[in-house]
């Protein structure tokens, strides 16, 4: 969501003013990490969101497509004013678990998709190495609720801002949440 669209994959939306502040902010509350890669959904605004990270890094922003926003299907770009009054939304709020956004995804399908990349993005790298990954609110709940065993339904509990740090640390199948919406002072909890 774009304000008071559902964006979701729509390209061409860019960050405003205020994100590009929160992006160039994000970067230089990490600068002081030792982060091996950055890696960002292919849509401009997560793109710009890891720019400034992997500029203080000296690090290119890998683009990975499994980073990318869900598939709002039909949903994409209406109004959430709107979206709101569909017999759906309810659904969607309360039992997300196998409902499918009309020639969309489901959130199965995308909890599976964030949960693979970050699982095949874990093993490339060692043990204690840090990762930057930049995506989008919806797979970044999916995914911690993935890895912390969370039921489907209960992803929406969980709340992630942007430009904000959630990080899970992922060793020999054990999982812990280290963070989780993390808006300011994120090197004490990474350490």
């Amino acid at each position: 969501m774009v304000g008071k669209h559902l964006v979701g994959r729509q390209s061409d939306v860019h960050l405003n003013d205020q994100g590009r502040s929160q992006a160039k902010q994000l970067a230089a509350d990490l600068a002081g990490l030792p982060i091996k890669a950055v890696f960002a959904s292919p849509l401009e605004r997560a793109q710009e969101t890891a720019a400034p990270i992997a500029h203080f890094h000296n690090l290119p922003v890998i683009t990975e497509e499994g980073l990318i926003e869900m598939d709002f299907g039909q949903w994409q770009s209406r109004s959430i004013a709107e979206l709101k009054q569909s017999p759906l939304w309810e659904i969607i709020q309360e039992s997300p678990n196998g409902f499918c956004f009309p020639e969309g995804e489901t959130f199965n399908a995308a909890q599976a998709r964030i949960a693979k990349t970050l699982q095949s993005i874990n093993r490339a790298y060692a043990e204690n190495d840090l990762i930057v990954c930049v995506s989008h609110c919806d797979p970044i709940r999916l995914a911690i609720a993935y890895f912390l065993g969370l039921p489907l339904n209960a992803f929406q509990r969980l709340r992630v801002d942007t430009a904000s740090v959630s990080m899970l640390h992922l060793k020999n199948g054990n999982v812990s949440l280290n963070a989780l919406n993390m808006l300011k002072e994120y090197s004490g909890y990474l350490k």
